[in-house]
């Protein structure tokens, strides 16, 4: 992969629009859903992974550009979402190993979630 203006500007440009469609579902269904669980992102995260299986299904079969690739994967999905990249590559995984694959999985959850409590925990500790 090369690393120019063209590829900068597609994955760039992806990310903005799929970032500010997840404000926007975000906004919209925390008003009509107030809920303790996050809808949005549940949505989001269950949508985008839907539909980046079907591109990489897609792509496997008609190739496009590299660069509508990553407007759409890398950009959009993955500003979109926050699991589209991660389903993908754990289903794959799992295909070819189940231990790699529920490794990935435990690591990636497991690892996210105590990684964040660790930012948290850190930074208010030290602002207090």
């Amino acid at each position: 992969m090369t690393l120019n203006w063209q590829t900068l500007l597609a994955v760039g440009s992806g990310g903005f629009i799929g970032a500010a469609l997840r404000f926007y579902v975000g906004v919209v269904v925390s008003q009509k859903f107030p809920n303790d669980i996050p809808l949005a992102t549940l949505g989001v995260n269950i949508v985008g992974s839907f539909f980046m299986g079907m591109l990489v299904a897609i792509f496997i079969i008609y190739t496009p550009s590299h660069l509508v690739r990553l407007f759409l994967l890398t950009g959009f999905l993955g500003a979109l979402t926050t699991y589209s990249t991660f389903a993908i590559e754990s289903y794959f995984l799992l295909n070819t190993s189940l231990l790699l694959g529920l490794l990935n999985i435990v690591l990636n959850l497991l690892g996210s979630i105590v990684a964040a409590a660790i930012g948290y925990k850190l930074l208010t500790y030290f602002l207090k």
